[in-house]
């Protein structure tokens, strides 16, 4: 019921998605890509048109570089190797609609080694855009503040230090 009320969602939907945990609840976690070609950063468009860094939950037995990296290649067809951990977040504090359960979004720094786009079972294309030039977000995904904070750990290099909170 605290949840529900939390989430203003209904008690017998919050019901369903615990009904199958058992033990303590704990977040779910949400990897982001930030990957760069010259100063501008990749986004994959969604099948509802809105666009977003690639990114989803984290699956079971993968660790967070893993699902990071298989992200990545599923939404924008592009192999990369993960550089630095830009930033540790509780989506709650920075992503609407609020959740009825926890997220834990970890966004990382990456860099293509290669690999060609197809239009895939999620996303419909993927382009590079500039931080003044942002396409219509996803932002329950990811929004304009997490957008900048990825093109100032870009900028930053080995300078950036992880933001958490």
């Amino acid at each position: 019921m605290m949840m529900a009320d939390i989430s203003n969602k209904p008690v017998e939907q919050v019901e369903g998605l615990f009904c199958n945990e058992v033990g303590y609840q704990t977040p779910k976690i949400d990897t982001r890509a930030a990957i760069f070609k010259e100063d501008k950063i990749l986004l994959v468009q969604e099948k509802n048109g809105t666009w977003s860094l690639p990114g989803g939950w984290c699956d079971v037995n993968v660790s967070v570089m893993e699902n990071t990296i298989k992200e990545v290649k599923e939404e924008a067809g592009l192999d990369v190797v993960v550089k630095n951990v830009i930033a540790i977040q509780d989506r709650e504090k920075h992503n609407q609609p609020i959740y009825a359960y926890k997220v834990c979004k970890i966004f990382m720094l990456c860099e293509v080694e290669g690999g060609v786009f197809k239009e895939n079972s999620e996303t419909i294309g993927f382009d590079y855009f500039t931080k003044d030039n942002l396409p219509i977000l996803a932002t329950e995904k990811n929004n304009e503040e997490q957008i900048q904070m990825c093109f100032d750990a870009y900028k930053a290099g080995e300078n950036w230090k992880t933001y958490f909170d």
